[in-house]
C-alpha cells in the first residue's frame, strides 16, 4: 500500500513543465494574439482606398510581436529550471 502511494507521489512530482513553463507559455500565447490583433486591426472598406493598411504598425508591428511570441513559445516549452 505505501509503495502503490509513493509511486502516484513521484508521479505527480515528475511533471514534465513546471509552474514557470506554463507563466512563459501563457506570456506567449498573449504576445501573439496582441501581435494578430494589431495586424488585422482596421476597418476593411471596399468603398474607398484606405492608406492606413501599409501603416507600421500593421506590417513591422504586428508580425514582429507575433513571431516573438512564437519564439517565446519555444522557450518556455524547452525552459528547465534549476532545482
Amino acid at each position: 500500500m505505501a509503495e502503490q502511494n509513493n509511486k502516484q507521489n513521484d508521479s505527480k512530482r515528475s511533471m514534465p513543465l513546471g509552474k514557470i513553463n506554463y507563466i512563459i507559455m501563457a506570456a506567449a500565447l498573449a504576445l501573439v494574439i496582441v501581435g494578430f490583433v494589431i495586424t488585422g486591426s482596421g476597418e476593411p472598406s471596399a468603398e474607398q482606398f484606405n492608406p492606413d493598411i501599409f501603416g507600421t504598425a500593421r506590417i513591422v508591428v504586428g508580425p514582429t510581436m507575433a513571431f516573438l511570441g512564437f519564439v517565446a513559445m519555444f522557450f518556455g516549452i524547452i525552459y528547465k529550471s534549476k532545482k
